[in-house]
């Protein structure tokens, strides 16, 4: 594709997995993308032909006013066909013992982090008619027990993606949810890596009542980590949602969020929280 009429993308969280996936996959595609990553080392890895790293911690101010002004002031005037917010953490744990700091941490990178993207690069996507395109979870639809703080972050990132949506449909901005089931990536290792952590936290009491429920959760997301769908598939959903000229709203990715999302709206609350704790052998 010549650089004249080649269009920027930005995708954050590139380090490895779904980011890491997506920005390879628009890259072949012919687009160049400014792959946002918080270490050198990784930007080192991920730097290949139309992939451009940039050094960007989505919750410092600095940054993203660095990457608003790159994409401002690119050298060839390409314009912004797109944002992929994808960055994020996983702190899972018990409600009732989860440290605050780690539940503020969650929302910092998850949502306000994610929002700030978005008002960073809003004028250039409206300049160039692009849109935003969110990477959500199937733990935005139904919240699991031991995965309550990311799902409080999903659940938000769904309010947000719709009301922006709402807000800026007559400036021309589209805004997609994308939503994978388990996903095969590093984030679902970190995540049993946070939960050891915050494992040894608890009292003796609390031992006794969640100890199950930490290896429920453990177990899950090693689950996740070997049988879940491979980031590809989900970069391969993201790039549909960037090239079609009228895309739908929202994506899943994988069979069990497209069945996971239809059984939420549909059965019983009850009824769903003992297919849940079966689910992770809770009962």
């Amino acid at each position: 594709m010549p650089y004249k009429t080649q269009e920027m993308v930005v995708v954050t969280g590139t380090s490895s997995g779904i980011g890491r996936a997506t920005a390879e996959q628009l890259a072949a595609e012919g687009f160049h993308v400014l792959a946002g990553v918080r270490r050198q080392e990784d930007a080192d890895k991920i730097k290949q032909k139309n992939i451009e790293p940039v050094i960007l911690d989505i919750t410092a101010i600095d940054t993203l006013r660095a990457l608003a002004e790159r994409v401002e002031q690119d050298p060839l005037g390409r314009p912004l066909r797109a944002v992929v917010n994808n960055a994020g953490i996983a702190v899972n744990a018990p409600l009732e013992m989860v440290p605050l700091d780690e539940l503020r941490r969650q929302i910092e990178v998850s949502v306000i982090g994610q929002v700030a993207v978005i008002q960073a690069l809003t004028p250039a996507l409206l300049k160039s008619g692009g849109r935003v395109v969110n990477i959500g979870s199937v733990g935005g639809k139904i919240s699991m027990p031991g995965f309550g703080i990311y799902s409080a972050a999903k659940y938000a990132m769904e309010a947000i993606n719709d009301s922006l949506r709402r807000e800026m449909s007559s400036f021309g901005l589209k805004v997609i949810m994308i939503t994978p089931g388990g996903v095969s990536t590093s984030l679902s290792e970190k995540g049993v890596m946070t939960a050891d952590r915050l494992s040894k936290l608890m009292t003796p009491d609390q031992h006794r009542r969640h100890d199950r429920l930490f290896d429920a959760v453990k177990e899950q997301a090693e689950s996740w980590a070997t049988s879940g769908i491979s980031p590809k598939k989900v970069a391969e959903v993201v790039s549909r949602a960037i090239h079609a000229s009228n895309p739908r709203t929202r994506y899943t990715a994988g069979r069990d969020s497209a069945m996971l999302t239809r059984l939420v709206r549909i059965l019983p609350d009850k009824l769903l929280d003992r297919m849940l704790r079966s689910q992770m052998k809770l009962q």
